[in-house]
């Protein structure tokens, strides 16, 4: 009697590991496949484009300009009559929404170059002072201490009082007075790297400190930097809201998200319209900010290479 043949069951598909990586293919990889940084990084992106693009929007979307006013038309609940009116007008009849677009142009700007700021200063005072020690590692953590023990706050309140501050001059002074756990945090990773085989070779060879420290260094630190530069973004905004929210900061007619909401407990009564828009966009753009730094860390984790 002919036996039937069993077929076999075909084995499931096995998943192919990925190929091995450099460190920034894999990390952007796995920002890639991490849904909650992807979301975040295209929140930005949006926020930052129509910052950027204020100017067009404004002329030719909502057909209102930045310091057009009317007092005739203060504090006009929003409608859907005109596209200037879609979150109202403020209290001398200036349209809410592009206050808005202009605000978040110069809140986003002061987030990024305060934070580029304090990591050029950071970067190089922690970097050179972790290579050099000796005397020069001395003056860098005495101005650290220094300036770590000043109320910074105060001083904030102080020179807002007596000096009027422009998104330049804001920038400078909170890149000014941010560097110091930047300069920590690069001084640290300093002195295990200036022993280590690639930086003695490099000395071996004739290779000048400069070029030791920005060539071989700083790059093994910059995976760091750029997650501690992501969190600082967001903590420079939150305090030029503060600031601003208080009239210490940037200053009008100049508008940013906290200057527009300087006049919140005059607008609960008037025009409760004009609290929640920039309120909810500083959330909306730190938590983001948060969010991507913490991908970042994760993307760049050593320990989790090579892992799905």
């Amino acid at each position: 009697m002919a036996t039937a043949e069993i077929a076999s069951p075909v084995p499931s598909p096995v998943p192919i590991r990925r190929a091995s990586a450099g460190l920034w293919s894999d990390a952007i990889w796995r920002i890639r496949h991490d849904p909650t940084t992807m979301v975040a990084l295209a929140v930005i992106l949006i926020l930052a484009v129509v910052s950027i693009l204020a100017d067009f929007l404004a002329d030719n979307v909502f057909h209102h300009s930045f310091s057009q006013q009317s007092l005739l038309d203060s504090y006009t609940p929003p409608s859907f009559d005109e596209p200037y009116l879609w979150l109202g007008t403020d209290d001398i009849g200036r349209s809410q929404i592009v206050r808005l677009i202009y605000g978040g142009r110069v809140s986003l700007s002061v987030g990024l170059f305060g934070a580029l700021t304090s990591m050029v200063i950071g970067v190089t005072l922690g970097i050179s002072s972790g290579y050099f020690r000796g005397w020069w590692d001395d003056l860098v953590q005495w101005l650290v201490q220094t300036v770590n023990n000043i109320p910074q706050l105060f001083l904030f309140l102080i020179i807002g009082a007596y000096f009027r501050l422009n998104p330049i001059t804001f920038v400078l002074l909170l890149g000014g007075l941010g560097w110091l756990g930047i300069c920590n945090q690069a001084r640290g990773l300093t002195f295990g790297l200036r022993e280590r085989e690639f930086t003695t070779a490099a000395r071996t060879i004739g290779a000048s400190p400069v070029r030791i420290m920005f060539k071989h260094i700083f790059p093994n630190i910059l995976p760091l930097m750029i997650i501690i530069a992501m969190i600082d973004i967001g903590a420079i905004i939150l305090l030029e809201s503060a600031l601003s929210f208080i009239g210490f900061g940037i200053q009008p007619p100049t508008a940013s998200w906290g200057n527009m909401l300087t006049k919140a407990t005059q607008f609960v009564s008037h025009g409760p319209w004009l609290i929640y828009p920039p309120g909810l966009l500083i959330f909306v753009t730190v938590l983001c900010l948060y969010l991507i730094g913490d991908g970042l860390r994760d993307a760049l984790d050593p320990r989790l290479r090579g892992q799905k």
